[in-house]
């Protein structure tokens, strides 16, 4: 296949690379520091389940220099969704499919506004990865899965030839019949882990084992699966355990890329993480205190490392 990687980081960086091992003509659009280190010294993945040094590789500073796709993988920060959108629309109009992979629960909505959402597939990513540095993945655990489906249910060669392409490329893709329910489960997820691990500057496994810690943690999912279930979006009141038992799963050294992403002083994705959990609570009447305090304390980052 032809695939275009929007957004190489923890998760376009991992699965482009193993597609681009597996044979497929992957281009990933990229900028700065990890641009130049990928055109200077390819893409190494420093990865649990087995490394990897793609070299050469194809990268572009703008999806305008490429001809073609059949699939993009979009893996962009929540903050760049409609500029990076935009610039897709010739990949689309020729015919190219949008695979989401972005945090948060509105990024087919927002992508789909610039590019027609029938252009858009929504999916899901479940892996511990971030750039460790310029050029470099690092993943950790022995868990790398794609999940991703039409929006509707309902099969399609789009979805089929990624899964087959995903597959021969060695790593689990799945078609779930209830996709916007496997995104929110991630949500629940993500959010309370990404918020508790940024506002400790550390990993779950502390975060986990303390009693008031742990506390605010599961205070987290359950509002996050309250406001799921509100707005209808396949939830149920059990989710909420079975999201902690997954939590409970993680090596306790994971970090969520929010957090790793604050410790580099970089912008954080608080506003479509726990900010979310809050707007959208507000929007359907679910108070949301615990995710309202983490959007409220980590607010000064959102931009970056604040001057002082």
């Amino acid at each position: 296949m032809k695939i275009t990687v929007m957004g190489p980081g923890g998760v376009g960086g991992y699965f482009g690379a193993r597609l681009a091992a597996a044979g497929n003509e992957v281009t990933f659009v990229a900028r700065g520091a990890h641009l130049d280190a990928m055109r200077k010294g390819g893409l190494r993945l420093d990865s649990e389940i087995g490394k990897l040094h793609l070299d050469p590789v194809r990268a572009v500073g703008d999806a305008s220099e490429i001809a073609a796709a059949d699939a993009i993988i979009f893996a962009v920060k929540m903050r760049d969704t409609e500029s990076a959108a935009e610039s897709l629309r010739p990949l689309v109009a020729k015919g190219a499919a949008v695979f989401t992979f972005q945090n948060g629960v509105e990024s087919t909505e927002r992508i789909g506004s610039v590019v027609g959402t029938g252009s858009v597939v929504p999916g899901v990513a479940r892996i511990a990865s971030h750039i460790s540095a310029p050029g470099v993945i690092a993943q950790i655990g022995k868990f790398a899965r794609l999940e991703f489906a039409e929006a509707d249910g309902k099969p399609s060669a789009r979805t089929a030839a990624f899964q087959k392409a995903c597959t021969a490329a060695g790593f689990e893709a799945v078609l779930p019949p209830r996709i916007q329910r496997e995104v929110w489960m991630k949500f629940a997820m993500l959010a309370p882990v990404a918020g508790l691990t940024a506002l400790t500057r550390g990993p779950i496994g502390p975060v986990r084992a303390n009693p008031q810690s742990r506390a605010l943690l599961e205070a987290a999912v359950t509002e996050t699966v309250a406001v799921g279930m509100a707005l209808k979006a396949g939830l149920e009141p059990d989710d909420a355990r079975t999201v902690m038992a997954l939590i409970d799963t993680f090596p306790k050294q994971m970090m969520a890329s929010m957090a790793h992403d604050l410790l580099a002083g970089k912008p954080i994705e608080i506003d479509g993480l726990s900010g979310a959990v809050a707007r959208l609570g507000g929007r359907c009447g679910v108070p949301a205190p615990t995710h309202t305090f983490i959007a409220q304390a980590l607010a000064p980052f959102a931009a970056g490392k604040p001057e002082v």
